[in-house]
C-alpha cells in the first residue's frame, strides 16, 4: 500500500467509494467532483493498494498556516481496521500546512477519539437558514 496525492487516475476510485458510503456529491457529477479535490487551500489524497486501486481517500481544507478541516474520508469496507485512515491522515496533514484539524462524524466516534484531540460541541448549518423561525 501507498499514499499519494490525487491524480485524475484517482477519481473512479474515489467515486465508487462515496457511493459504497451512500454519500452521493462526487458521484452525481464527476466534474465537479475534480473540482472539489483539486480546488485552491485542497489537500486530496489517496491510499493505493499493491494493484494500484484506491482503497481509501481523504480531502482536507486549509488556510495553509493554522486550520485544516477534514471534509471527507472513506476507507474500502474490505481494508478497514489497517490503519490506513490514520496513515491518510499522517501523511496529509503536512501537506496542508496547518497545525490542527477539525471534522464533523456521525459514524465514526471511536477512530476520531483514539486520535490526540479535543472535544468541542459544533453545529452544520444548511440553506434556508434565513427563511426559518429559530
Amino acid at each position: 500500500m501507498t499514499f499519494a496525492r490525487y491524480e485524475r487516475a484517482h477519481l473512479l476510485g474515489i467515486v465508487a467509494l462515496c457511493e459504497a458510503e451512500g454519500w452521493p456529491s462526487f458521484p452525481a457529477d464527476h466534474e465537479r467532483a475534480h473540482a472539489v479535490l483539486t480546488a485552491p487551500g485542497v489537500t486530496s489524497v489517496v491510499a493505493l493498494g499493491d494493484d494500484g486501486e484506491v482503497i481509501a481517500f481523504a480531502y482536507l481544507m486549509s488556510d495553509g498556516h493554522i486550520q485544516a478541516y477534514l471534509a471527507e474520508l472513506a476507507v474500502s469496507a474490505t481494508h478497514r481496521r489497517k490503519g490506513i485512515a490514520r496513515g491518510l491522515l499522517e501523511y496529509a496533514m503536512p501537506l496542508t500546512g496547518a497545525q490542527r484539524i477539525d471534522l464533523v462524524t456521525d459514524t465514526a466516534q471511536n477512530f476520531y477519539a483514539s486520535l490526540p484531540h479535543h472535544t468541542f460541541s459544533g453545529f452544520r448549518i444548511y440553506p434556508g437558514w434565513k427563511d426559518s423561525d429559530s
